[in-house]
């Protein structure tokens, strides 16, 4: 009880300027996960590169802020902007058990940055062929999408193999354990699944698509020697894109009935439905 009245005292105390910023809320996200939008604007948040540049001392003052929130001892003008802001960088550097800082090309905010010469030497070995840019996109990107989607698929049943052994934990509307089930399992590895189906589709799909029309301008056919750049910022931009358009299908915590699941599940709780973390 002591804990609610500190963090609501805080709430109380944090002032929003912006009409941008939603009532911070300690752990939570800051938009609502219930659309794919509010998702998609979640997962944006997360692989933010910007995070990498973060200093040692903004990262403690961030740190500090959000523990001053926890405690209720806000400094007067605190904003809701800024306690975003100070939680998004802490869950962007910091390990949410060990608290400590994680390697960089391990951030999901390094996704981009560490993944971009991969881009760049994916162009220039397309570069080296004798097709038009477009075509080589056409050829090599939608020829190997079943293999890439099912090895994909592969990678998702053998690394949890053992949930569907094992069961996952299942917890009501108020956030308490009900038990462990194989059903949820299943269902949250078929929706992993999809997501990894549909995490490459982006990168496999759209630059082709895209250089087709561009090669087609006046501009790129008076300048042929900007198709590579061209072709560089349209396979980034499409694997930027690309996972936080996957992982935003569906909910971090989904929901099933409780009347789907194993009849000692159902008879656990009175809850109409359950919630289980889908995993990503």
């Amino acid at each position: 009880m002591a804990d609610t009245a500190t963090t609501a005292s805080a709430a109380a105390s944090a002032t929003n300027t912006s009409t941008d910023a939603p009532p911070f809320q300690l752990g939570k996200p800051r938009f609502q996960q219930t659309s794919f939008y509010g998702r998609f604007r979640h997962f944006l948040d997360i692989i933010d590169p910007r995070t990498l540049f973060v200093t040692e001392r903004r990262l403690r003052e961030a740190v500090q802020l959000l523990e001053d929130y926890k405690h209720g001892t806000l400094r007067p003008g605190v904003t809701n902007e800024q306690l975003w802001s100070a939680q998004k960088i802490k869950q962007a550097i910091l390990h949410p058990d060990t608290n400590e800082k994680i390697f960089m090309p391990f951030r999901m905010s390094g996704y981009i940055p560490f993944g971009t010469p991969i881009v760049g030497l994916n162009v220039l070995v397309q570069k080296a062929n004798k097709f038009t840019p477009a075509t080589r996109l056409l050829v090599q990107r939608f020829v190997p999408f079943p293999a890439v989607a099912s090895a994909n698929i592969c990678n998702v049943v053998l690394m949890r193999y053992g949930e569907l052994e094992e069961g996952i934990d299942v917890l009501d509307t108020d956030g308490n354990l009900v038990g462990s089930s194989k059903i949820a399992a299943r269902h949250a590895l078929l929706e992993t699944a999809l997501t990894r189906v549909v995490l490459p589709m982006p990168i496999l799909v759209l630059p082709p698509i895209v250089m087709s029309m561009l090669e087609k301008t006046a501009l790129l056919q008076a300048r042929p020697r900007l198709l590579l750049p061209v072709q560089s910022l349209v396979c980034l931009a499409a694997f930027g894109l690309a996972l936080p358009l996957a992982i935003s299908l569906f909910p971090q915590m989904s929901e099933i009935e409780t009347s789907q699941l194993e009849p000692e599940i159902a008879q656990a709780t009175s809850s109409r439905t359950v919630v289980y973390n889908k995993g990503l």
